[in-house]
């Protein structure tokens, strides 16, 4: 296991203000931490449904933030949205009171149970609800901490009596590296994140190095080019590993993969034993390998593959991860949180397994810096569908670049296919009104994205019902 952070002592009651509280993260972390048995108050900026569901779970929520509101805590936790001059963070300089990271309190209650870490480029967060479900089903009684809503729970963190506690692992800043974590799991590695790292070497030494920093088992996808490269570093070293895929040398090997517009199922081996049939009623390729990485997960902390696989044939999925949004017209509605070119090639995939007559996929580019990077291997993402619509970057607190538009993404997909009926909106008000023109019964309209797209569906339903 790797050591402690020193940043706070979580094993004994103590007391947490959380800035910021009603974000998703930061309110994870503060119900994890009231569950855990300390006093937790915070504050935001406005009033939500998530700080009603914090106030029933006894934490002390403030909307507005004053210094006064800090009270004396052992430690104030803030988001990376929170600035150093946020007066409650300035109070808490004043007073000695250590201002933490999200991350530096992750990494704290990390330390009090046997840890499992789901890293990957991309996956995480469905790989990760999968084995928490997962070891739920096989009566493990995990908690968890998840990146997004577990739809069969109704959130995103639980805090359980078991010793066992699941988490992703963000790469995004190197603090994965933090985690005191007994076991991982690793999806994929790709480019990403690179403004951070310097370059990609750099961001593959730091897959290396959390790897094995794990002491437990570590099990990672064959069927990823560089997750595959990563094993062969660590074979070479003599490490345990636990591999899984297609790849005819996985440990874990699928088969008999069959994926539909309602689910897909595969066989799962260990060598040359079968272990038996996952059926999952979400589709996609993608999401059988994250199923089999949160199978051989648990597996490894002593689940019964049976019980495993009936509970993730009821697995109802992640929100935003190719969640049904609804239907009118005979036009169905599925948004996905894809937004790099595997995963909105792994999204169309998925959808390109259920048959529609006509697949429409709406794209929003992710912040000026992603895209500058990866803008233009976005050309082949497309192939599956029908119709394209990109949109105007998504700056998620970015400033803009010269010559970074939507553009570099609408020229990817031209120059891979000069035929493809692929249109350019960089408004966001634009999209509806164009939609409604094209979209047609039978149609499946694809949103993808990790900005603000994800109303766009409600937006185009509720436009058809008020003019009908």
């Amino acid at each position: 296991m790797t050591g402690s952070t020193g940043a706070i002592d979580l094993s004994r009651p103590t007391s947490v203000h959380v800035v910021g509280v009603g974000g998703a993260g930061m309110s994870a972390i503060a119900s994890v931490l009231v569950a855990m048995g300390h006093t937790v108050s915070g504050s935001d900026l406005k009033e939500s449904p998530g700080l009603d569901r914090l106030r029933s779970l006894g934490v002390t929520v403030s909307v507005g933030h004053d210094g006064d509101q800090v009270g004396d805590v052992a430690a104030v936790a803030i988001s990376t949205a929170i600035p150093d001059h946020n007066p409650e963070v300035v109070r808490a300089g004043e007073r000695s009171i250590p201002v933490l990271r999200r991350a530096e309190v992750l990494a704290a209650i990390t330390e009090t149970r046997r840890t499992i870490a789901v890293a990957g480029t991309h996956g995480k967060t469905t790989t990760a609800s999968m084995l928490a479900v997962a070891l739920l089903g096989a009566d493990l009684d995990p908690s968890f901490i998840i990146g997004g809503e577990v739809n069969e729970i109704g959130g995103g963190a639980a805090w359980s009596a078991g010793d066992l506690f699941v988490v992703e692992a963000d790469e995004s800043d190197g603090t994965f590296l933090e985690l005191h974590r007994d076991g991982a799991i690793i999806t994929n590695i790709e480019p990403d994140h690179l403004e951070h790292y310097g370059g990609f070497p750099e961001l593959l030494a730091a897959f290396d190095r959390f790897v094995r920093e794990t002491a437990g088992p570590k099990v990672i996808c064959l069927d990823d080019a560089h997750a595959a490269d990563l094993v062969g570093r660590l074979d070479a070293e003599g490490g345990e590993l636990l591999t899984y895929g297609t790849a005819d040398r996985a440990r874990f090997r699928m088969t008999e993969v069959s994926s539909g517009r309602d689910g897909v199922s595969f066989v799962l081996a260990d060598g040359d034993s079968r272990l038996g049939v996952i059926e999952l009623a979400v589709p996609g390729m993608h999401n059988a390998r994250n199923a089999a990485g949160a199978t051989v997960a648990a597996l490894a902390y002593g689940a019964e593959f049976d019980k495993v696989a009936a509970t993730l044939a009821r697995y109802a999925g992640v929100a935003r991860r190719y969640e049904y949004r609804g239907e009118v017209d005979g036009i169905t509605f599925i948004d996905d949180y894809a937004h790099l070119p595997t995963e909105v090639e792994a999204a169309l995939g998925a959808a390109a397994d259920g048959n529609w007559p006509r697949i429409v996929c709406v794209f929003q580019p992710h912040r000026y810096s992603r895209t500058q990077a990866v803008g233009g291997e976005f050309g082949g993402a497309f192939a599956a569908a029908d119709e394209i619509i990109i949109t105007g970057i998504y700056s998620s607190g970015e400033a803009p670049r010269p010559g970074v538009s939507g553009k570099l993404v609408l020229n990817a997909v031209l120059d891979a296919d000069p035929h493809a009926s692929v249109a350019y909106l960089p408004h966001r008000s634009e999209l509806a009104s164009y939609l409604r023109r094209r979209l047609r019964a039978g149609d499946l309209c694809l949103t993808l994205g990790a900005g603000d797209l994800s109303s766009l569906p409600d937006e185009l339903q509720a436009s058809w019902v008020s003019a009908s």
